[in-house]
């Protein structure tokens, strides 16, 4: 009856190991790490080659908004002057509301780092302003016959 007994598949296989395979995994190991490297230095590449192109657009947009703000200036000469006038005179209503801003925050700075009501009030109270009153003078200042010390390369 052993004869007609299936012989088992065996559990364990033999495994050949010799010195001469770890050099090689080693070397392997440095190829791709090499190749790693490779591939790191080739998406840096690539990444420059798009923020070289970011730039490339951004400066053009603004070269372009120079111009049109130059045309609009040449084609409106009085309206500039006028806007660089207004932009003066804001600017001086912008550092009379500092000085009242500044004045309330030296009175009642204790106020507001102990109670969160008298920070909202203030904030409520100047922040609004303040943001639109810059936003104006920026916009006059754009406008105005008066052109930025960059772009004045003569």
């Amino acid at each position: 009856m052993s004869s007609s007994r299936h012989s088992a598949p065996e559990l364990f296989s033999q495994l050949d190991v010799t010195t001469g395979s770890s050099p090689q995994s080693v070397h392997t190991a440095r190829e791709e790490g090499t190749a790693l490297l490779r591939d790191v230095l080739a998406a840096q590449d690539r990444t420059n080659e798009l923020l070289e192109e970011l730039i490339g657009t951004m400066a053009a947009q603004q070269k372009q908004r120079a111009n049109e703000l130059t045309q609009w200036r040449s084609a409106h000469p009085d309206l500039a002057y006028a806007c660089r006038e207004a932009a003066e005179s804001l600017s001086r209503v912008q550092i009379e509301y500092l000085n009242r801003m500044t004045d309330e925050i030296n009175e009642n700075s204790e106020d507001m780092v102990e109670g969160e009501f008298m920070l909202n009030e203030f904030i409520d109270r100047f922040g609004p302003r303040l943001a639109h009153l810059n936003g104006v003078i920026q916009v006059l200042a754009q406008l105005s016959s008066v052109s930025n010390p960059a772009n004045s390369q003569h």
